[in-house]
């Protein structure tokens, strides 16, 4: 039973509210004045307040306004007498549902409390809507890093839940996709550095020439184009976190400059001479072997032991396949949720079919293909059927496209095509994205294409 508190000094007023709301199967509650109304709200709480304005002791703009500051989530209506009714608009501005003329319509006193109690509940839907979400968002990309129950998962949680308060330097290394960035900002949240900034730096996206100044800023007149001074990286963190994500493709002059930030705890803008002292945790990630990047000559060994003082290994997908339904299952709840979707579920059927798949771009190629699915899937139920519809290649579809080639140039060119089409997938058809991702100039990626009639729609075997 919906309940209401009548607030006002008139009986007559009470009683006919009484006789209305009663009559309508509503618990109705009195107070004749503001300060009695104000201590039954705290001990009971309402579904809507019906409030006078003109009362001896506190009136009702002040009874409102305390309402709204301790009791938001309950629609107040105004009671106003005709001399009143400049009031009564004010107070609709100060948050009041809506006002109600004396002498009251029955008629409208109902329609008026259903509608306040509507709101009352599409308010209540939707905070409990953008709850989850936001609760889904930390669970998949934030607090928990990667969400999972398998031993792996739990292994880096706990090693978060460890070291994240400290500020050991942390090496962070896996397949791209799997996470290693979710694990960098987790260690930031868990750290005593939290309200501070974290910086991420993508050292692949950067060219060597210009990482140096990303990194460190530069002063005017550096180099050509240089036009005003900038702030680097390092600078920008300041008593937060560095994120240097793909450090392995650091360029062999900015490891050097990286290290003596490092060891002196200072950074020198590109063109200045100026020593500028700098408090800030590194975080770093990669998905190259630095072992054998030293060897190579690539990496410096130095470096390398500065960086890797705490190691946290972030496994692939396919190595936590039992975690692949829940995951999938809660990128299907967040999408829904996010672009006003109806609820969608997976099939077991469907759900062991993604399990067996290969997954070489880890959770972002996963969470990507549930996007696809969820949007391009008619209906509230996923099967296996509609995974194979979205050419999404499976284990066994990889080996018959083995077993398909007679030469190594041809298994060459069938696996090249397959690679780059994929790739053009899971980034939207994005040229400039995709040729980014993949280390190579624009340009080469669009020959690729052009020799593998690859385009977008285009469909296998044209």
């Amino acid at each position: 039973m919906k309940s209401v508190l009548v607030v006002d000094d008139e009986k007559s007023v009470r009683d006919s509210l009484k006789m209305i709301l009663e009559y309508k199967h509503y618990d109705v509650h009195f107070a004749e004045d503001g300060a009695k109304a104000l201590a039954k709200v705290e001990k009971n709480g309402y579904d809507v307040i019906l409030l006078d304005i003109k009362m001896p002791g506190i009136d009702g703009l002040e009874v409102l306004e305390v309402l709204k500051e301790k009791h938001s989530e309950i629609p107040v209506i105004i009671i106003s007498g005709h001399g009143t009714i400049e009031t009564a608009v004010e107070a609709t501005k100060r948050g009041a549902f809506d006002f109600l003329p004396k002498p009251l319509d029955r008629d409208k006193v109902l329609v008026t409390i259903r509608n306040a109690m509507e709101q009352r509940n599409l308010r209540a839907r939707y905070k409990m809507t953008s709850q989850l979400v936001e609760k889904m968002r930390e669970q998949v990309e934030g607090r928990q890093v990667i969400l999972g129950s398998s031993t792996k998962v739990r292994e880096i949680l706990s090693a978060i839940d460890r070291v994240g308060p400290t500020d050991a330097r942390v090496l962070i290394t896996g397949e791209n996709g799997s996470g290693k960035e979710l694990a960098a900002k987790a260690l930031h949240r868990a750290s005593r550095r939290r309200e501070m900034p974290l910086v991420e730096v993508n050292c692949a996206a950067i060219p060597s020439e210009l990482i140096e100044s990303e990194l460190f800023g530069h002063e005017k007149g550096a180099f050509t184009g240089a036009s005003s001074q900038r702030i680097g990286k390092f600078e920008q963190a300041n008593g937060g976190t560095i994120f240097l994500d793909e450090v392995g493709d650091m360029s062999n002059s900015a490891q050097a400059k990286v290290l003596r930030a490092l060891e002196e705890g200072k950074i020198e803008r590109v063109g200045g001479t100026k020593q500028i002292p700098v408090d800030v945790r590194v975080v770093a990630a990669t998905n190259k072997n630095l072992i054998d990047e030293i060897k190579k000559g690539n990496f410096r060994e130095d470096l390398y032991h500065r960086l890797n003082v705490i190691p946290i290994h972030v496994p692939s997908l396919r190595e936590r396949r039992e975690d692949i339904p829940l995951l999938a299952n809660a990128f299907v709840e967040e999408i829904c949720n996010r672009d006003g979707i109806a609820k969608k579920r997976f099939t077991a059927a469907a759900l062991k079919l993604l399990q067996s798949m290969d997954w070489s771009g880890n959770v972002r190629e996963l969470r990507n293909i549930v996007e696809r699915l969820v949007i391009m899937t008619a209906g509230g139920v996923i099967e296996a059927d509609h995974i194979r519809a979205q050419s999404i290649p499976t284990k066994g579809e990889i080996d018959d496209m083995l077993n398909a080639a007679s030469t190594f140039q041809e298994f060459k060119e069938k696996a090249e095509r397959a690679f780059i089409k994929n790739q053009l997938e899971l980034n939207g058809w994005n040229v400039s994205k995709t040729a980014e991702k993949l280390g190579i100039q624009r340009s080469h990626l669009y020959n690729k294409m052009k020799r593998y009639g690859l385009g977008r729609g285009e469909r296998e075997g044209d």
